[in-house]
């Protein structure tokens, strides 16, 4: 069940302040707080989806259309449109990174992994 109390779902709302990248009527993206990569931008629906799953389900077409418009432009301003890894974790066991927050979203990520990259996967390499 989704919980509109989350953490994206405040920041969405705008309870909570983020480091915002690029924002439209039906999504949001903002600079990770515990980023992995020299670029590390989470990209959000403003609606109440749990993961890609329920999101490509249940959002409208004008809310998917919304986010990836949103997802496209956060690239072109931080000027890596050319250069990026995306990914979307569904689940707390999802084998290689799990969700920790289940509002739906993507890690547009692009430029060197830093430590906490480095450390994550130390540990999950062991």
């Amino acid at each position: 069940m989704y919980d509109k109390d989350n953490v994206f779902a405040k920041i969405a709302r705008g309870e909570i302040p983020c480091q915002k990248v690029f924002e439209n009527e039906y999504a949001l993206s903002f600079n990770d707080v515990n980023p992995m990569f020299a670029t590390h931008v989470l990209v959000i629906p403003k609606g109440p989806y749990m993961n890609i799953l329920d999101f490509t389900t249940n959002a409208t077409p004008a809310e998917q259309a919304g986010f990836w418009e949103c997802f496209k432009e956060s690239a072109r301003l931080l000027g890596i449109d050319d250069n990026f890894n995306v990914f979307a974790n569904s689940g707390e066991k999802a084998p290689f990174f799990t969700q920790s927050v289940f509002h739906f979203h993507m890690h547009l990520v692009a430029g060197p992994r830093n430590d906490t990259f480095r450390k994550i996967m130390g540990c999950m390499c062991k």
